[in-house]
């Protein structure tokens, strides 16, 4: 005789059946997504190891750029982190996460 308790549990189990589908789905696309953004990556770390970057942060320095205009790019540490960041990520996906 089956049980209603074999039915929740089949539920249960059906549930997160669903919920690592959905999951490795949206993992799926976000890493498709990430690596697709890899060429403005090397264009981030050009400019930013480049003389324009110095320029750039000079000017902002100086109050040349408008406060309007967003300039996260030039933090002192903001491109950097987001490098490193990206260096770490790229190594864990070469591995296999």
């Amino acid at each position: 005789m089956t049980g209603s308790k074999n039915f929740k549990r089949i539920s249960d189990m059906e549930k997160l059946y669903d919920d690592v589908l959905q999951a490795q789905d949206s993992l799926y696309k976000a890493i498709e997504y990430y690596k697709g953004l890899q060429p403005g990556v090397k264009k981030l770390e050009r400019y930013y190891s480049g003389r324009q970057w110095k320029d750039d942060f000079a000017a902002d320095e100086i109050g040349e750029i408008p406060a309007d205009i967003k300039r996260g790019v030039l933090s002192e540490d903001g491109l950097y982190d987001l490098l490193e960041n990206d260096r770490e990520i790229m190594n864990m996906l070469g591995r296999g996460l």
